[in-house]
């Protein structure tokens, strides 16, 4: 291969890779997480009258 050709495959074979920056999640506020309500059986009930609403037409 020529020295451009080697260049131009270098800077193809570079640009496709990921990053550790893209490997990364979505960023999370820790405060959000230790705030968040514990899943009570209210909401278990409420789930299940939604869905049950959902079914039946008004």
């Amino acid at each position: 291969m020529k020295d451009k050709q080697m260049e131009k495959l270098m800077k193809k074979v570079t640009g496709s890779a990921r990053t550790e920056k893209d490997r990364q999640g979505r960023f999370v506020d820790p405060t959000l997480v230790a705030t968040k309500r514990p899943e009570e059986e209210a909401d278990t009930d409420r789930q299940f009258l939604f869905k049950e609403m959902k079914k039946r037409e008004f």
